[in-house]
């Protein structure tokens, strides 16, 4: 499919240089992230990168591990943010917060600079205000009528709860003096900001009760904002509003972030921006970058994506994803292989490298990362993980061969090469091998049908 140009001409959006602008075509995004995990095992405050062709599936860069870190004020980020300027380069904006010490309170911002987000340069802080406060969930948009970029953040000012804040910039690192951009009225926090058909819209957190809701102005000035959404939330507490057009059609993306007991993203679809009714997309639809938290997302163009991709490089390992139950993964816990709901610690238990078969470099087995002498194999139909032995039986038991998958064949069956009448499945989440055909059960095709994916 042919893919489209896309300006939206405010936040987030991918803006080229002047006559550039117009004819610039996009087939890709960039998500900046950091990471944690429930035990925090994960936890790193630096600014990572994932890339994705279709905005819904997410490849990590640089192994999943951080491509900057602060080293001033907390030396630590949360909710970075990606805006390409107007002359086509890109500036980094995050919250100057390390950990999750909600008693520290920073009047500033980590910024830097970059042409490609390959390098980062110009690291430092722009102070934003003078108040008792933080500076929480920063953004930016190009303000034409202004001829600056507006930074639009949480903190709590005189009215003694969270609001919107805005100052006003020409090159990040100095600003105009903060005011009120936006308060409804009770703790508001993450505005994210889009603009579509002339007008611009903006998704933020009502902190009292953990939804997001949709305010719009035909323009972006500070107080011009109306509320047209109800909350929205996937029935359980949610922030960190992120918004992107399909680059292939008239669709709309909205992420959100969640925290306890486990922390992962939501996303919803719309195809009417205007109206606001959001679908929440079924797990299958989408993945997440591991241990990610706070997206920010801009579109690249292929060129940009694949220069992303050759500076960062992709993981070397892979997570495999339930069909039936897409919430989980395989992984191991006491050597039995498994799918559980995701997140869970320790992370590196569902993270596998997929190597030629031990029997038949036609097949696969599956090596865990953090027992690297480990593979998973069947015994007596149950998937274990134990070391290779150097049997032949131990290779035949650990090896599988990749079809379509039975329940829908963009995914992935695994076929046992020592019983071929059988297929990798989980059963009560525990996963073995068993005799699986076309003709089976609805249920046992999707028992064992897999994506191999990050």
């Amino acid at each position: 499919m042919k893919r489209r140009s896309l300006i939206l001409g405010a936040t987030g959006a991918l803006l080229v240089p002047g006559a550039a602008r117009a004819a610039a075509t996009y087939s890709g995004y960039a998500m900046a992230y950091f990471t944690e995990s429930p035990t925090m095992a994960a936890a790193n405050y630096g600014l990572h990168l994932a890339v994705s062709a279709d905005g819904l599936n997410w490849t990590p860069l640089n192994q999943n591990n951080a491509v900057a870190t602060p080293t001033l004020g907390s030396r630590g980020l949360r909710d970075p943010f990606l805006l390409r300027k107007q002359d086509g380069t890109f500036v980094v904006l995050a919250t100057d917060l390390n950990g999750t010490d909600w008693s520290y309170r920073s009047q500033y911002l980590h910024v830097w600079d970059s042409p490609d987000l390959r390098t980062f340069t110009g690291y430092r802080l722009l102070k934003v205000h003078s108040l008792a406060t933080h500076a929480w969930a920063p953004e930016a948009y190009w303000d034409a009528s202004r001829g600056q970029y507006a930074i639009v953040y949480s903190a709590v000012n005189g009215t003694g709860h969270n609001v919107l804040m805005v100052n006003y910039t020409s090159d990040f690192v100095t600003a105009s003096a903060p005011a009120v951009f936006f308060d409804p009225g009770y703790d508001a926090i993450d505005g994210s900001f889009v603009t579509a058909g002339g007008v611009t819209y903006m998704y933020y957190k009502n902190n009292t009760n953990s939804t997001l809701l949709g305010a719009r102005s035909s323009s972006p000035a500070a107080g011009s904002f109306t509320v047209y959404t109800g909350g929205i939330g996937p029935g359980r507490g949610v922030e960190a509003p992120q918004i992107s057009k399909s680059n292939t059609a008239d669709v709309w993306h909205m992420w959100g972030d969640t925290w306890s007991p486990n922390g992962r993203f939501f996303c919803w679809q719309t195809t009417n921006l205007a109206a606001g009714n959001w679908t929440l997309l079924n797990d299958r639809a989408y993945t997440q970058p591991l241990n990610s938290k706070h997206p920010g997302i801009t579109p690249l163009t292929g060129t940009e994506m694949s220069n992303l991709t050759a500076r960062w490089g992709t993981p070397a390992w892979n997570r495999i994803t339930s069909y039936n139950f897409p919430d989980r993964y395989v992984r191991h816990a006491d050597n039995v292989a498994r799918i559980d709901t995701y997140p869970f610690d320790p992370y590196q238990d569902q993270l596998w490298t997929l190597v030629p078969g031990l029997a038949d470099p036609a097949g696969v087995s599956f090596r865990s990362v953090n027992h690297p002498d480990r593979y998973l194999r069947h015994y007596n139909y149950a998937v274990v993980l134990n070391p290779n032995d150097g049997t032949g039986t131990f290779a035949a038991d650990a090896t599988f061969y990749r079809s379509p998958g039975f329940a829908d064949v963009s995914w992935t069956s695994f076929r046992s090469s020592s019983h071929p009448d059988r297929y990798l499945r989980h059963s009560g989440y525990v996963l073995r091998i068993d005799p699986v055909t076309s003709g089976s059960a609805t249920t046992a095709k999707q028992d064992a049908t897999f994506r191999i994916g990050y």
